[in-house]
C-alpha cells in the first residue's frame, strides 16, 4: 500500500531563522490560514454540492433535475475530491502498483456512477478526502513535536575573530573557538563554560522545564538557551557532532526504523489487497451459474461495497501514526526511542538489570562522616584538606569540598605511597593519609571500629598516632527509590544491580534499593557474562540501564540497552536502544508505559479495523450493506483509529 512518509527533511524550517511577522494594525489571514483554507476547499465545495443534491431527490423540487442536468450536478460534486484520487491512482499503475487504496476509490465511485448510484458515489469519495484530511493533520501534528526539537537548531553563532565577535554560521565553527551567547539566545554548538556561571533553559533537550545553572567549567549543550546574563563559552565539539544535531538525527532516524507490527501490517496490505479484488470480480460475475435470478447490476453494486470496505486505509495510516506518536511522547518526556521497533520491545521487558555509578547514584562522591579522634573536627580536617591539595584522586576532590577556600595549613614533602595513600609534612608534623594498608605498614593501630565501614574510607595519622577518619560514599539520586518502585509497579519481576564498584558498597545500595539481587567488583566483560547467563532463560526479557561508556557491551547484547545521561555520552547515543536525557532513572518506568500505551492502542486499531471490516463484508455480500456502510466501514473506521492514535500525542504520563 501507498503510504505518507514522515520526515524531518519534509518540515519548512524558514520561519524559524530570525524572520518575524509584523502587526499593521489589521486583521490579515496568515499565509499559513489562507493554505489550510484552500486545503478543505474542495470538499466543502463537494459537500454542499452533496447535500443540495439529495435534499433535490428527496423533496423532488425541481422537476427537471433529473436526467444529465442530475448526472451533471453530481459529476461536478464528484470532481473536486475524485479527480486527485484517479490521478493518484492512475500514477501507481504507470509505475507498475496497481493495487493501491487510490485504485480501489477510484473503480468503486466510478462503478457507482455507472450503475446510476450518484450520491452514493460521491458521498464515498468526499468520506475518503475527509479521511485524508485528517489523515494530514494528525501527522502535521505529530511532526509539530518535532519542530519543537528544530526550534531549538541555533541558527547563528558569534565566534571570536579577529579582535571581535561576528555572526557566521554554526557549521563553520571549529573545535576550541570561544562564541558568545546573549540573554535568551540558543547556545550554538556543545562547549565549555568560560563564564563564572550561567542558567540555562535545556526543556528542549531533557523534557525538563527546570533552569539548570552550571559554574564555570562544567559542560553547555547545544540547543540550551541562556536565561542571565552574557556569557561566553569555548566549543569542543563541532556543530554535526553536537548534542542537539544528535537528537534531532535520531529523532529522524526513529520514524525509519519500523517495528514488527509495521512491517506485517505493510506485507499482509499488498497481499490482502490483490485479493479482495479478485474476490470483488468473483462476487461479481460468479453468482450468474449459481444464482436463478441473476441480476448484474446488483452484484455489482455487491461487488463496490465489497471493494470500499475492503480498503485497508485505517490500517496503514493509524498504525505508523500510533508509533510516531508513542515516538513523539517520549522525546517530550526526555526519553529517545531509536525506533518503533524499541517501543515494543520496552512492552516484553520483564528483567531489569542496572549499573550502579552514574544510574542510581550521581557519581560524585561525598562525605558522609567525619570522626576525629585527637583533633576537634575543623583542625583535623585542616590537615587532611593540606595533604590531599596535593592529590587529583577523586575522594580528594570531595574532600575538598568540606572548605571552598581551602586548607590554612600547607602541605610539604608530600610522596604518594603505591596502592596506599600520601605522606608529608604539616606543620611540622608527620602526616600520613590513606587506606589501613598505609597505617599497619607504619605500625599505626588502627580502631576496630573500621572492620565495618563498607563505605570508601579515608585514615589519616599525625606524628604516629591514629587521629581519625573520614568516610567517603556515591550519593543516590533523588529519585532512585521512586524509580525502583516505578519499575516494580509497572509489572517488572526482577530487578538486579552488577557493579564495578566493592561489592560491599554494591550490596549496601541494592540492599537500601530494595532490589532483588546484587554482584559488585565486576570488570565489562563480567557484566556482559552475567547478562548473557540471564538471557539464556527462555522467558526472561533484559533491559540493562547504563551510563554508555564503560557499560557499552552490555547495552549492546541486551534485549534493551538503556543509557543514562546521554546528552554527556557519545557512546550511549551510539550503543544504547532507549536514552535518558535527563539521568532520572524514574523515567525508565516512563518509557515502559509509553511502550505499552503504544502497543495498546496499535492493536485497538488493527482489532476494530479488522472487526468492523469483516462484519459488514460479510453484510455487503449478502446484499444487506449499501454503500454508506461501506463508507463507516472504510472512512469512518479510519477516522476513529486516526483519532485514537493521536490520544499517544496528547497522554500525560504521570509518575505515580
Amino acid at each position: 500500500m501507498k503510504k505518507k512518509k514522515i520526515n524531518l527533511r519534509d518540515i519548512d524550517t524558514n520561519k524559524h531563522s530570525g524572520e518575524h511577522s509584523h502587526d499593521d494594525g489589521h486583521n490579515h489571514s496568515s499565509p499559513e490560514e489562507i493554505s489550510n483554507f484552500r486545503t478543505y476547499l474542495p470538499a466543502i465545495f463537494s459537500f454542499v454540492m452533496l447535500i443540495a443534491g439529495i435534499a433535490i431527490d428527496y423533496f423532488d423540487a425541481f422537476p427537471f433535475f433529473k436526467g444529465w442536468i442530475r448526472v451533471v450536478w453530481y459529476t461536478v460534486a464528484y470532481i473536486p475530491v475524485g479527480f486527485p484520487v484517479i490521478r493518484e491512482g492512475w500514477k501507481s499503475i504507470k509505475n507498475g502498483d496497481f493495487f493501491t487504496e487510490f485504485f480501489l476509490m477510484s473503480i468503486a465511485t466510478l462503478g457507482a456512477f455507472a450503475i446510476g448510484e450518484y450520491p452514493e458515489g460521491v458521498a464515498v469519495m468526499l468520506f475518503y478526502a475527509v479521511g485524508e484530511l485528517f489523515q494530514n493533520a494528525a501527522v502535521n501534528r505529530a511532526k509539530g513535536n518535532i519542530k519543537a526539537l528544530l526550534d531549538v537548531r541555533p541558527n547563528e553563532a558569534l565566534v571570536y575573530r579577529d579582535g571581535d565577535f561576528v555572526s557566521v554560521n554554526p557549521e563553520t565553527v571549529e573545535i576550541g573557538e570561544k562564541i558568545q551567547v546573549r540573554v535568551g539566545e540558543k547556545v550554538p554548538l556543545d562547549g565549555i563554560l568560560l563564564s563564572e556561571k550561567g542558567s540555562f533553559n535545556t526543556a528542549a533537550l531533557t523534557g525538563e522545564s527546570k533552569p539548570d545553572t552550571i559554574a564555570k567549567g562544567d559542560t553547555v549543550f547545544a540547543g540550551s538557551i541562556n536565561l542571565d546574563g552574557v556569557i561566553e563559552i569555548e566549543t569542543t565539539k563541532e556543530f554535526k557532532d553536537s548534542s542537539i544535531a544528535r537528537i534531532l538525527d535520531m529523532v529522524q532516524n526513529a520514524t525509519a526504523r519500523k517495528s514488527k507490527t509495521e512491517l506485517f501490517i505493510r506485507k499482509f496490505a499488498r497481499i490482502y489487497t490483490p485479493i479482495v479484488v479478485f474476490l470483488a470480480i468473483g462476487l461479481t460475475f460468479l453468482p450468474f451459474f449459481f444464482v436463478d435470478d441473476y441480476v448484474f447490476r446488483d452484484w455489482l453494486y455487491r461487488a463496490l461495497i465489497f471493494l470500499v470496505i475492503s480498503c485497508p486505509c485505517a490500517l496503514v495510516i493509524s498504525i505508523p501514526l500510533g508509533y510516531f506518536g508513542g515516538l513523539g511522547a517520549a522525546s517530550r518526556n526526555g526519553i529517545l526511542f531509536k525506533g518503533a521497533s524499541f517501543l515494543d520491545a520496552m512492552t516484553q521487558v520483564n528483567t531489569v538489570v542496572m549499573d550502579k555509578t552514574g544510574t542510581v547514584t550521581k557519581g560524585v562522591f561525598k562525605i558522609k562522616e567525619i570522626n576525629s579522634i585527637t583533633f576537634e573536627e575543623a583542625e583535623f580536617m585542616k590537615y587532611l584538606m593540606a595533604m590531599e591539595e596535593q592529590s587529583t584522586h577523586p575522594i580528594a576532590k570531595a574532600i575538598l569540598e568540606y572548605k571552598a577556600d581551602g586548607s590554612d595549613y600547607e602541605a610539604t614533602d608530600v610522596s604518594e605511597v603505591a596502592g596506599k595513600g600520601l605522606k608529608g609534612t604539616v606543620n611540622g608534623k608527620t602526616v600520613l593519609v590513606g587506606n589501613k594498608a598505609l597505617m599497619t605498614s607504619n605500625n599505626i593501630e588502627v580502631p576496630s571500629e573500621t572492620d565495618g565501614i563498607v563505605e570508601s574510607i579515608v585514615m589519616v595519622s599525625i606524628d604516629g598516632n591514629f587521629a581519625g577518619y573520614v568516610t567517603i560514599a556515591d550519593e543516590l539520586k533523588d529519585d532512585a527509590h521512586q524509580a525502583i518502585k516505578q519499575i516494580r509497579d509497572a509489572g517488572i519481576s526482577k530487578i538486579i544491580m552488577l557493579s564495578g564498584d566493592k561489592d560491599s558498597i554494591t550490596q549496601q545500595v541494592a540492599k537500601e534499593l530494595n532490589i532483588d539481587w546484587a554482584k559488585g567488583g565486576l570488570l565489562p566483560e563480567d557484566k556482559l557474562n552475567e547478562v548473557e547467563e540471564l538471557k539464556k532463560q527462555p522467558e526472561t526479557k533484559v533491559a540493562f540501564i547504563g551510563d554508555g561508556i564503560n557499560d557499552a557491551p552490555v547495552l549492546a547484547a541486551s534485549g534493551v540497552g538503556i543509557a543514562m545521561g546521554g546528552l554527556g555520552s557519545d557512546v550511549a547515543i551510539e550503543t544504547a536502544d532507549v536514552i535518558i536525557q535527563t539521568d532520572q532513572p524514574s523515567k525508565i518506568a516512563r518509557a515502559i508505559k509509553i511502550g505499552r500505551s503504544t502497543r495498546r492502542i496499535v492493536w485497538q486499531n488493527i482489532g476494530l479495523a479488522f472487526g468492523v471490516k469483516v462484519i459488514v463484508l460479510i453484510l455487503g455480500a449478502g446484499g444487506l450493506a449499501t454503500m454508506w456502510e461501506a463508507v463507516f466501514a472504510d472512512v469512518g473506521v479510519a477516522l476513529l483509529a486516526i483519532l485514537n492514535a493521536v490520544r499517544l500525542q496528547k497522554m500525560k504520563w504521570q509518575d505515580s
